[in-house]
This record gives C-alpha cells, structure tokens and sequence, in this order.
C-alpha cells in the first residue's frame, strides 16, 4: 500500500469513527432527548432516542385483524380459494353456491388465527412482566420508584445490591470503596465469574450525594448503539473538563449488581438501543423445508389445475361446434356462438369443478397435527426435569418436521455442555496422586466434618490425604495448600457469619475453596497483606508483589513475606511454562508428569504449583527495577513482562491439581449419538481456547484419534487456492467444492478424522469479508460497482469465494470448535453455514448470549439453565438438560419428519385421485363440467370420508418405539437426504393418483355402461361405484402404509366406512328427496345400488387392481430397499442391542497427550485492583455516614 492508499484509508476510518461517535446524552434533562427526531422513510420520523419499553409481540387490538389476514392470505392456497369463492358469486360460471368454499375457509382461517392469538398473548405477557419490573430514578431532589418502560435516556437511576440493570448506564458512583462494582453477566455473555465496573475518581469524588446527584449535568458523547458488548468509546464534559469512558465504566442490561450496596448511573442507552438488544436478533418467521417444499407443490398443482382447465375448456368449445351443434336440445346454437367467449366461460367453469384438486384443509390439518405433536413433546416424562420441575415445551409449533432433519448443531459450553461448577477432584503432591482410593466397588469419602470452615459441598474420595494434613508430617501437603490459600486474586467478604468468595473466574474459585475445605483457609486481604488460617492457626503475610495473570503468561505467581522475614514466591499455571522455569534437578517431575497424563485422560483441569525462595537482597534489587518498569512511558508491558521472567526462574515443584468441569448429565453419551446419527456439532464459546479443548475431550466431541488444526492451517489451504488462480462466481457454486477435493497437497485436506479450533479474531476475517469490499480499492470501485454489473460481481465474488472457501473446509472436519466469540459471531457463523451448505441447522444455548444464534438458526433450543431464561423466550424449543435433545432429535423429530412426509403424501394422493376422475368424466360428458360424484359426496370426501385416517397416519404413525429410534441413529439420516418426501415422491404422487382414477372411472364405466339410460339410474349406480370405489382405495391404501396400528387408527377406518355409507343413505334417501330435490339428486340410488352383485365385483375389481401394484412395490422395497425405504430391518434391532450392551459406564482415553487447561480468568485478573487498594473495604467516612449520602425516598 502508497502512502496515498494509507492517507485515504486513515482519512475515511476517522471520518467513518466520527459518524459512528455521535451519540449526545445529557444526564438529568430527559426532555432534551425526547425531542429530538430523526428522518426515517419518506416524510416519517420517529424518536432518535428510544425509551426502555421493550416489544416482541407482533399483534395489538387494531393491527391484529388486518395483519393476520395479510398473513394469512400470503398462502397461495388461501388466497386461491378466496379467488374461488368470489368466482362462485358469479352466476353464468359457478358450478357450487359460494358457501360451500367460503365456509370451510372462514374456519381454517379462524383456527389458524386463534392459534396466533395464543402465542402472542404469551409474548404480550412476558413484554409486561419485564417492561413493568420496578427500579428508582432520580425526580427533582428524590429518588422514586417506576417501571423500567418509564426511563428514559438521561435518567440518573438508583441499583441496589442483586438488582438487574434496566438499561446500559454509565456508572457515577457507588458505596463500595473508589466507586467499585461487581457485576455478574451470565444473562449476557454466560461466564459466571464476577467483572469489575469503576465509576471515574471525579464523579466517585464530585457525586456522591443526593444533592450532587441532582446538579449533575456533565454531557456525554459516545458511540452509537451498536451490538459490541467488549467494548465503548465515550467521552464525559463537564466542569469545562472531558474524561474519557470506557468499557469498564459502564453498566450493561441484564448485568445483575452483586457486591455494592448502592450504585448510581445514568442512562445512555434505553430499550431496543441497548446492547443486549442489539444483540438479540430480529424475529425472523421460520419456515421449514417440508413447509417451503409444500408451498411451492401447490404451486405446481394449480399449475396442472391451470392446463388441465384450459385444456378442458378447449375440449368444451369443440365438442360444441363438432357434436352439440347436432344436438339442439343441450342449448347450442351456432349462429348465436362465440367460441372465444365460451372458452373463457368453460375455462372457469372447470376451475370451480376442480377447485378441489388444491385441498383447502392442507393447511390447517398441517397445522394440527404440528400442535399435536407439540403435546407430545410436552408430555414426554422421558423429558422432564424432576429436579426443577420442568417440562420439554415446544414453544414453535411449526418445526416440528424439521428437528427429523438436522445436520449441524451450533451449542454453546459453559451451561448448555457443562453445569459451570468447577469442583476439586484429585492432586499430586510429592509425586503421590490423591483422590483414587476406593473401597472395593464404591468411593470412600474424605471426612471434613473436623474443620469448622467446609461448605460440605466438596466431595473428595481418599480419607490419607486428610490424614497426612491433620498429622502435619508431610511439608508438601503442607506447601500445597498453603499455596493455594495464598496464591490468588479472590476477594472476600463476611455475610451471615459465612465467608463469601468472588473469584475472577470459577477455577480459581475451586481452588481457594478446596484449600479451605482442606483447613488453609483465605480469611481476608488488605492492599499489602493477606490473612489465612493454616489449620485453626491465624497467620498473615505482606504482599511484597503480584504477578498477574495473562493469556500469553498463562500463570500467575505472588511474592510474600512471612512473619519470620523469609521471603517467598508461589506460582501456579500450566504445566508447559511452569516446567520450563523448574529447577534442573527438581524432583518428582517425572512421576508429576505422568499424574498429569492421567489427569488429562481422565478429561480434569490441571494445574501446576511450584515455589521458590528469594533472597532479601536479590528481591530488593528486583523490586526496584519492577518499580521504575511499572510507571514507564513506553514499553511498560514488555519491561514488567521481562521481570517477571526473570524472578519466575529455579522453581520447586510442589504438586499439581485436577479440576473437573462438571458436564451436564449424559453430554459424552448423547454427543456420541447425535454424531452416530450423521449430524455435526460445533461449539460456538466465549471462553480461552484451552478451556474449550479441555471440554470438546471431556464430552466426546474430540478424540485422541482426531487431527486437530487451528485457524493457520486453514490459511495454507485458501491460500493455496488463491495462488493457483481459484476464483468463484455465482453462476458455478460448485466450483469451490470441487477446487478442494481436488487439492490434495496441504495435510488438512488428506486427512480424514479431523478437528477444527478456531478463534473470534480469525472468524473476522471471514465474516466480515462479504460485508464490505477491500480496503485497498475501496471507494472507487464502489462506485464503479453501483453501475456496473460485472465490476459489481467483482467486489463481491473475492470475498465470497474466501468466504465459501473456509465454509466448506471447516464443514469437512468432523468437530469444529470456536472459542472466544461474541454473540454476533455466533450467529454469522450459523449465518454462513446456512449460507453456502444448504443443510438444516439447530443451535442450543442457555444465556442471552445465544439469542441472535437461536434466532439465526433453523431451530434454536433454549436450556433452563443458570444463567436466566432469556435464551428460552427467544427460542423454538426448550430443555431442561441437553441430554434430552437426543430424544428431541432422534425421536419426535424422526417421528414427526415421517409422519408429516406420510400425510402430505396420502392427502395429495387422495386429492388427485378425487380430482381426475372428474377429468375422465369430461370426456365423456361433453366438457360440460357436470361432476362425475353427487354432490354431498364431493362435500363429505373432504373433511370426512377420507379425512381421519390420514390424520391418525400424521398424529401417531412411528415405524419404530422410542428405545429403538434412539439405539438406530444411522436411520436419523432418512431425514437429513429428505428421501420421503420431494419432488420425485410428489412426480410418483401425481401418476399413482392419476392410475388409481383411471382404473376407478373406466372399470364402473364399462361395467355399467349397458345399463345407461335403460331405466334411469345407470348414470347414478355408475357415479356411486365411481365414488364408493375411490373412498374403498384411498382408506386401503393408507391403511397399507400405516407402521404402527393403535386403537384410533383403527377407529378412523372404521368411522369413514361407517360414516360414508351412512351419510350417503341419508342424503340418497326418498324423505329428502322429496323436500329438496335440487340439493337431493340421488333419490334411492344407494338403496338400489348396493342390493346389486355387480355393483360389488365392480368395487372388489378396482380395489384389488389399485392394490395388487401397491402391495407389490412394498414387497420389492422392503427386500432389497429397506434402508433406503425407511423400513426397519431386523438386522438394525439386532446391531443396535449389541451397541447398547457393549456401552461402557466410563470414558477414558488411552494417550498420554497432556493437555493444560489453565484458565484463570477470561482477562487479566484483579492484582491490579488489590495492589492499588482500590477493590478493598475501608471504614466509612463521614461524607458516606451522614444524611447526604444518596437515599431514596
């Protein structure tokens, strides 16, 4: 790049930095903002700054009615018959009276929108409850108490302890000492380890009373509302000072107030503008393959009823000027006909006579048998949580097809793969592990009833190491945990006469308090000084130096002086850098070591711990040098980053640690599974990466036979690509697939069983190439692209083809693994793969932070976990543990796939055979369009004389139980190539319809063709074989492919029969007849009909030639397609029981590949707050004691 390139670039970034930086907050002067308006579309304009009422409903009283019947009618079928039925009202044309449609669609129209009722009223509801939770806000000179919907942005608000923040605040100050506040943010990014929140020192030392408070009105200019949550750029002015904000400042929605009394903010973001919201996603309907499919099947069938009307019409119009132009008597008279009239008259007469080709109950039985299945889901007790009394419930009633499909599933970790309880398993001390004795089959548990400080919550299983601390002979046991009682940056406070720890992340939690357990126990911490109980005796050491944690350090070490003057240094982290600074004849490093090995085949967290001690004089000359490194203007990291190295050196190892990340119940068995069955599972985490590979082996997910890659060797590949010149264009989509497969040089693409772990930062590289074209020409070849179209497809076609590239390379690992990323990612990773593989996708997660993800996602899974419930209001589907979602999954989503594909299939089949036989008809009745059926069967077939077994077939058909569906995974994959329903299966649809009423219209033709017109009901015993023979085939053969017969399976049989024959003597009956002839044409046709022999032959002959074909092709497809077919083979049962008895009730691994897992804190910890004193509690001062301090009223 020129240094013009530069210059121009530089130039737009700040002036892109200054557009973005333009939001103005003035605190105290709401009336300020709400006055202000901003330009949207047209002449409209809305509020610039939104208030904090929150809406996701989609209907209100007026909108409901109007909205609903746009949606409704976006249906090709409804609008169709909405067409028909005003086409009815016609005279000249209409064929049926206009009720017979308009009836039957005003209820599906009904049903469809009560049943969008119900859910928004939910939606309503759970906007209410959040929009009026109550908080404080500064009115005039005193605090008073409103909804959240009532803030507005500049409001000063008042937080109290465990109180959730209602809108992103900036912090003015708290009671905490230096205005500190802890916040937990498990409801926004899932980690429940506690952050740090720090007003500015001027407003902690300028605003702290209710006086001041209402004189504030410093100026705030910051970022616009945007979905970053790591970050924030703003600036405060005020007094004629500015001070700069950060992220550290500020307080997030959702955050929960965990340690400060009191804290004071003033709102800069409100409602839809906040982050958490930014984040959330729009709604986006979802609609499923089955569904899309089925759309765009009636979009061909009212193409066929389009021909075959035309057709038909044409038919009419020379059947009138060849034949009826002879026969005087029907009407048709050639001086007086217009041919091209007639047509069109025709035409639409034949769209009414075969209205019913398109079935207007498609839809709504679509719907109801979603909603059954829904309850099926609900009151699965397989799927209920007895523990918090939580049931699976379907909160889409919609996918339900769809979960049968699954090939990619997107789950976050912490909460939805594990509980996010870290617990102290075993250790090494001196070479000896501790925490494997077991007495014969069962574990005996350690004995802490002796130490007055144990929580009872920590579960060890070996009573020596108990001994061995109580005894005092061992000094590594004693090192050991004085070491992990000293070695930390966990503070401490006194609740209830209970000692309350908050660690900057869970592992060093588990630490601290498994060294309490043990009898060390952290009592309290001053800015240079730390207070344990070693074994009930108090002991306080000087903080001389802390070296804090970082991700590159991947450790953390203290320096302290005991009360004897010796000084010395702890440290703990991985043991690949604790290692390296060991001492050249440490001992125990070898049996240590394979302690780790075992550790990490048993999938535990390990950590290292060593010591060493320092000479007065070599400390003091080392402090010194620390001292001038830390207030260095330049190169301060790398200065204290060499120091730090420098006295981490010559170090005594102690022993290690194994901390188990405790996964939710049965993880590894249900990922296994679920990878059994075809489908792939990428974990989308915030956390470090070794954090996230230490789980991906504890759950299955990865192997110790899997290649594992990282993004550079993902780099190699594309770069490959692009060196030999692979370029990608939308009119060949394959031709990145095929350039892969093809290349076979780098070793990812050779091998075969491979894991992918990817990183936030590289992820952007990827996602945000196809948001924006390359710096380097950026300006004007997009403006070149606005009016060219092959300049347009270059700016998009570089980026689209990296970005196709890596989809496709990462979809070929079998695990991919994507560690430090932001809710935004997360869904632009979902995004992607949608994008460019086509498949259907599920993500799961259990924080807001999933929610863009569940959004983005074909089907999103909510857990009912921890960290709140806003990742199951935003989802499709919710869980109370993931293990569940293998019978979500692999049994209702199998079942309710076949059984949708079943029923959409029998009732196009039944609606074709119904509608041709009316084609066949027009043959031979002139294109008149007269119905070949009376009348009342043709209103009856619809809703009843076919109607019930198809839906028994689509609300409990299974080809095999739930134990079955769960040990056959493989069959899972039926659904994943969408074999039972697509466009073959609708092409063989249409030509079984079509033969089936071929053989049903000619064979009663020809058998009672000799008895038309003899004594006047040879045309009526005709149409009632005709009709009696299509009802006979269509039940049997819906019978033949029911898997599963139940009690209503039969009934619904049984009832069409039964209701057919009754309906049908009914409306042929002499007493109706006679009281409305026109409506009752058929007087005593039934009667008449079925005292004849012939009229049985003729039915059993067109039932047993529609069958007979039927039965054969299931023979064939049985025998030597059954696992194509979707047939269960005795062989499957078989394989799938010798699986689930060679099951093992343990995981191990066979390597020895030691894996560190050290994770500390996500960011670097708290050393920085402790040293400068700023985290610590001091008495109160005056000024906090006296009345002015902050009170609400």
């Amino acid at each position: 790049m020129n240094s013009s390139e530069s210059s121009d670039s530089s130039e737009f970034d700040s002036h892109q930095l200054e557009n973005d930086i333009s939001w103005e907050v003035k605190a105290n002067n709401t009336s300020y903002h709400a006055g202000i308006k901003e330009r949207t579309s047209f002449l409209f304009k809305k509020r610039k700054y939104a208030n904090n009422k929150i809406k996701t409903s989609k209907y209100n009283v007026f909108s409901f009615l109007p909205l609903n019947l746009f949606e409704q009618f976006q249906r090709v079928a409804n609008f169709y018959f909405l067409l028909i039925c005003i086409l009815q009202t016609v005279p000249i044309i209409a064929t049926l009276p206009w009720f017979t449609t308009m009836i039957p669609l005003s209820m599906v129209l009904a049903v469809t929108a009560v049943k969008d009722i119900i859910d928004d009223v939910a939606r309503h509801r759970n906007d209410s409850e959040i929009n009026n939770r109550q908080c404080e806000v500064l009115k005039g000179k005193s605090f008073k108490f409103v909804t959240w919907k009532e803030l507005e942005v500049g409001d000063v608000v008042c937080l109290k302890k465990d109180d959730f923040v209602p809108a992103d605040l900036f912090l003015l100050f708290s009671t905490e000492p230096n205005s500190l506040c802890y916040v937990e943010t498990a409801e926004i990014d899932g980690e429940s380890n506690l952050k740090y929140r720090q007003a500015l020192s001027v407003t902690h030392e300028k605003v702290n009373n209710l006086d001041q408070l209402a004189k504030f009105d410093g100026r705030i200019i910051c970022e616009n509302p945007n979905c970053d949550l790591h970050s924030f750029i703003g600036t405060l002015y005020w007094q004629n000072q500015e001070y700069s904000i950060d992220n550290e400042k500020i307080l997030l929605r959702g955050c929960r107030i965990r340690n400060a009394e009191k804290c004071y903010g003033v709102v800069i973001f409100a409602g839809v503008d906040t982050k958490i919201m930014k984040n959330s996603g729009r709604y986006v309907l979802k609609k499923t393959t089955i569904e899309l499919l089925m759309n765009r099947v009636v979009m061909l069938v009212l193409l066929i009823l389009v021909v075959m009307s035309i057709c038909l019409a044409v038919g009419a119009v020379v059947w009138d000027s060849t034949v009826g132009v002879n026969m005087p008597y029907l009407g048709s008279f050639p001086e007086v006909l217009n041919l091209g009239y007639d047509c069109f008259l025709a035409f639409w007469s034949h769209i009414i006579l075969l209205n019913s080709i398109l079935p207007m109950s498609l839809y709504v039985t679509f719907e109801l048998l979603h909603v059954a299945q829904s309850f099926f889901i609900k009151w699965d007790l397989e799927m209920y949580c007895e523990e918090s009394d939580t049931p699976a419930n379907a909160r889409t009633t919609t996918l339900n097809e769809e979960l049968g499909q699954i090939k990619y599933i997107f789950s976050d970790k912490t909460g939805t793969l594990t509980q996010n309880i870290l617990a102290f398993k075993k250790c090494c001390i001196d070479g000896q592990i501790y925490g494997n004795q077991y007495d014969g089959a069962a574990a005996t548990m350690a004995d802490l009833s002796w130490n007055t400080y144990a929580d009872r919550r920590l579960k060890f299983y070996d009573s020596l190491l108990v001994q061995l601390i109580r005894s005092g002979e061992q000094p590594g046991v004693r090192d050991f945990f004085r070491l992990l009682a000293l070695c930390h940056t966990v503070m401490v406070e006194e609740k209830d006469g209970q000692l309350i720890y908050q660690a900057a992340s869970p592992d060093e939690g588990a630490l601290v308090l498994a060294a309490r357990n043990f009898g060390y126990v952290f009592l309290s911490r001053t800015q240079d000084s730390i207070t344990i109980s070693e074994l009930g005796m108090q002991k306080t050491y000087t903080v001389l130096a802390i070296l804090d944690f970082t991700s590159s350090r991947k450790r953390m070490s203290i320096i302290l002086k005991d009360s004897e003057g010796k000084i010395k240094l702890f440290s703990k982290g991985a043991d690949t850098v604790i290692y390296e600074r060991l001492q050249l004849s440490c001992p125990h490093m070898e049996s240590t070591q394979m302690a780790l090995d075992q550790f990490a085949t048993e999938t535990l967290r390990t950590l290292c711990l060593a010591y060493k001690d320092i000479e007065e004089n070599n400390f003091q000359d080392w402090s010194q040098r620390h001292q001038k490194a830390t207030v260095a203007l330049q190169n301060r990291e790398h200065l204290l980053e060499a120091l730090y190295d420098e006295i981490e050196t010559n170090l005594v190892l102690v022993g290690a640690t194994a901390i188990e990340d405790k996964l939710q119940i049965r993880v590894p068995e249900t990922i296994q599974n679920l990878k059994k069955a075809g489908i792939k599972i990428w974990v989308l985490t915030g956390d470090k990466k070794e954090t996230a590979i230490n789980v991906g082996y504890s759950c299955r997910l990865l192997s110790e036979e899997m290649e594992i890659f990282e993004g550079k060797d993902l780099n190699v590949v594309l770069d490959s690509l692009r060196k030999n010149g692979h370029r990608c264009s939308d009119d060949n989509t394959d031709d990145v697939s095929d350039t892969i497969k093809n290349n076979e040089e780098s070793e990812f693409l050779s091998c075969d069983n491979k894991a992918l772990i990817l990183t936030g930062s590289f992820l952007d590289k990827f996602i945000h190439s196809s948001k924006r074209p390359l710096k380097k020409d950026r300006w004007w070849r997009k403006q070149w692209a606005m009016v060219n179209r092959e300049a347009r497809r270059s700016v998009c076609t570089e980026a689209e083809a990296r970005e196709r590239a890596f989809v496709e390379l990462a979809c070929q690992c079998q695990a991919v693994i994507c560690c430090r990323v932001t809710p935004n990612q997360k869904a632009l990773v979902v995004q992607m793969v949608k994008k460019y593989q086509r498949v259907i996708t599920l993500a799961i997660g259990d924080g807001a932070n999933d929610v863009n993800m569940l959004k983005t996602a074909h089907i999103g899974v909510g857990i009912s976990g921890q960290e709140g419930m806003q990742a199951v209001l935003s989802s499709d589907y919710s869980l109370a543990q993931f293990y569940y979602l293998e019978r979500l999954l692999l049994v209702h989503g199998q079942w309710a796939y076949q059984r949708i594909c079943k029923f959409l299939r029998y009732f196009l089949y039944k609606t074709f055979t119904f509608s041709f036989v009316q084609i066949w008809f027009a043959i031979f009745s002139g294109f008149s369009g007269q119905s070949v059926f009376e009348l009342w069967c043709i209103t009856f077939y619809k809703v009843a004389y076919s109607w019930f077994p198809v839906v028994t077939i689509g609300v409990l058909d299974k080809d095999m139980n739930d134990v079955m569906s769960i040990r056959c995974p493989k069959r899972y994959k039926i659904g994943q190539r969408n074999e039972l329903f697509n466009y073959k299966i609708f092409l063989v649809t249409i030509i079984h319809g079509l033969l089936s009423s071929f053989i049903i219209f000619f064979i009663p033709y020809g058998a009672f063709l000799e008895g038309v017109g003899q004594d006047g009901t040879g045309y009526q015993v005709m149409a009632m074989a005709v009709g009696t023979g299509v009802v006979m085939t269509v039940n049997i053969e819906v019978m033949l492919d029911i898997s599963y017969w139940t009690v209503p399976s039969l009934l619904a049989v049984t009832i069409d029969f039964i209701l057919y024959f009754c309906v049908t003597f009914m409306t042929q009956s002499n007493f109706l007849s006679r009281r409305n002839p026109q409506m009752f044409q058929f007087n005593g046709a039934a009667a008449y009909a079925f005292k004849q022999p012939l009229f049985w032959l003729t039915i059993l002959l067109v039932v047993a030639i529609n069958i007979i074909p039927s039965l054969t092709v299931r023979f064939i497809l049985h025998c030597f397609y059954s696992k194509d077919a979707g047939i269960v083979t005795y062989e499957d049962l078989h394989k799938a029981g010798r699986m689930m008895d060679d099951k093992t009730a343990h995981f191990k691994r066979s390597s020895t590949y030691r894996r560190s897992s050290y994770a500390f804190s996500q960011n670097k910890g708290f050393a920085n707050l402790i040293t400068s004193g700023v985290s610590l509690r001091k008495k109160k001062t005056s000024l906090q004691s006296n009345s002015g301090q902050p009170t609400p009223n």
